[in-house]
């Protein structure tokens, strides 16, 4: 096959990761020369049931040139400055992973290095005081980053909590309005070419034919293409993250909404808390070796606090990734992808990491083996980071109080975990790998929250007398608190900038 630039770009199923795939291409490929097609049926659902995110989706937003006001709103979205953790470490915990950060760096070193050595010195300092992220959202407080790299509003960060099928319907009429064509039908049938078993088009139940040149998998956990007509093979980390199952139900607001997301840990799995402008996602993830359906059904319900707005809708799903994510001609997004429970609300960074790969390693007919192959690894290894993060906060508890938690904990731990957590546990050490996506504020909120450590810090830290220490502390937590204070509320923030429109129509579910 030539060196000719790609033509014809047909992308395979809709929902979140079909339409961020077409708008990013749309926006980013050159118009002129480059059709994309997206075939998707109304007659198959999506996953969809509320979204949590982390803050890769504003650069994502951000780089398609939407405005984030609109974006919020259309989504009947909020905003999220982190996780609240209850009942991981042990029943009756809780702790707060941000998205900011923890302190002040001091003397070239980590601030939490000295907050170890003040925490070991004054057993009552709490690492959510240094965090502006959890001390604002503890007080239902929003606000933007305001740019001045001196501020302390600059170390701020934050996502959304949004409506699934709101922003694939948003995305949808970005990338409509920038030429992509969208197709109504359901792929009966899948051509390949005799010669080399690339994908040449596929046909539709309507008897249209569709050829493409690269070929993009949105179908979901079935994979039509990637798995249907290529047969890539799968890797099962069901053994790892032996989660299942889902149930997930909308519910309506009692109170205005909070500005994280709420996990529980319960006897077999875990619940989900999203809150957004219109209603209340909620959910419970959970094993089907350890628990049954109607069993998890009923933690749910015990677990909400409105009045529910729809059925219960029952999820399957299975831990793992396709062998390959680019195979031959077709790349394969979201959940086709792969999938990894939604414990960091890790889904749609993963679509979204798989784009921006795409398009950094954007073929051409000739197809050349040498970008793909890095396609594979680079994706590789984000799951394999991701998956790791996520298994941290089975291994890293005391729980052993029913059959699930004792089986995590008989758990061998890979490598590259128990690495990670050995030197941060030791020590306060950490390293971020190549495409590493969690920081060490990340890790650091789960192991501290989940009572394993740091027992150690870098000397630096003793650099600093124990009056100048303690001030210095005294002095952020003074400083996070007065900003807090300041800031408005996240309902008047919603309400000035993003909120639902007066006698809008909103979905109840």
């Amino acid at each position: 096959m030539s060196g000719e630039p790609i033509r014809r770009v047909v992308i395979v199923g809709g929902g979140t990761a079909g339409w961020m795939t077409a708008a990013a291409l749309s926006r980013f490929l050159p118009k002129a020369t480059t059709d994309i097609t997206l075939v998707e049926s109304d007659a198959i659902g999506t996953i969809g049931v509320g979204e949590a995110t982390i803050p890769q989706i504003a650069d994502f937003n951000r780089i398609l040139g939407i405005d984030e006001n609109e974006f919020v709103r259309e989504t009947l979205g909020t905003f999220k400055l982190g996780i609240e953790f209850v009942d991981w470490g042990q029943i009756g915990d809780r702790y707060f992973h941000p998205f900011g950060t923890y302190g002040f760096d001091l003397e070239g070193t980590d601030f939490h290095h000295f907050w170890v050595r003040l925490s070991q010195l004054q057993s009552e300092e709490r690492l959510d005081d240094y965090s502006l992220n959890a001390s604002a959202a503890y007080s239902g407080k929003f606000i933007r980053p305001d740019g001045d790299p001196r501020s302390v509003l600059n170390r701020i960060g934050y996502a959304f909590h949004f409506d699934a099928t709101r922003y694939a319907a948003f995305l949808r009429r970005y990338a409509e309005a920038r030429g992509v064509t969208r197709l109504e039908g359901k792929v009966v049938e899948v051509h390949q070419r005799s010669e080399d078993g690339f994908i040449k088009s596929v046909d539709l139940e309507s008897g249209a034919n569709i050829e493409g040149d690269l070929f993009v998998d949105c179908t979901g956990f079935r994979g039509l293409l990637i798995e249907g007509a290529l047969q890539t093979g799968e890797e099962d980390w069901s053994e790892l993250l032996p989660m299942d199952r889902a149930v997930a139900l909308p519910t309506s607001s009692v109170e205005p909404p909070k500005p994280y997301t709420i996990s529980t840990a319960r006897e077999a799995g875990w619940t989900w808390r999203i809150p957004l402008q219109h209603r209340v996602g909620n959910g419970h993830v959970y094993s089907s070796r350890f628990m049954e359906s109607d069993r998890a059904l009923e933690i749910l319900l015990d677990a909400v606090d409105g009045e529910p707005m729809a059925d219960p809708r029952h999820l399957r799903f299975v831990t793992g990734r396709r062998k390959k994510f680019w195979n031959a001609n077709c790349v394969a997004i979201g959940l086709s992808a792969g999938f990894l429970e939604p414990l960091e609300s890790t889904s749609i960074h993963l679509i979204q990491s798989g784009v921006s790969k795409l398009l950094a390693l954007f073929p051409n007919q000739s197809f050349n083996p040498t970008e793909r192959d890095e396609y594979n690894r680079l994706l590789s290894v984000s799951y394999q980071h991701t998956r790791d993060f996520i298994l941290l906060h089975y291994i890293a508890t005391e729980r052993a109080d029913t059959p699930f938690w004792m089986y995590v904990q008989s758990l061998d731990v890979p490598e590259t975990l128990a690495h990670k957590m050995a030197l941060l546990e030791s020590s306060g050490s950490f390293f971020r790998y190549e495409d590493e996506l969690f920081s060490v504020v990340s890790w650091l909120a789960v192991m501290h929250g989940q009572r394993r450590g740091p027992k150690g810090y870098n000397p630096v830290a003793d650099s600093l007398s124990v009056s100048n220490l303690s001030q210095s502390l005294a002095n952020m937590r003074g400083l996070i608190g007065k900003t807090v204070n300041a800031m408005p509320t996240h309902q008047q923030f919603i309400d000035r900038y993003c909120g639902i429109k007066q006698n809008a129509s909103v979905e109840s579910a």
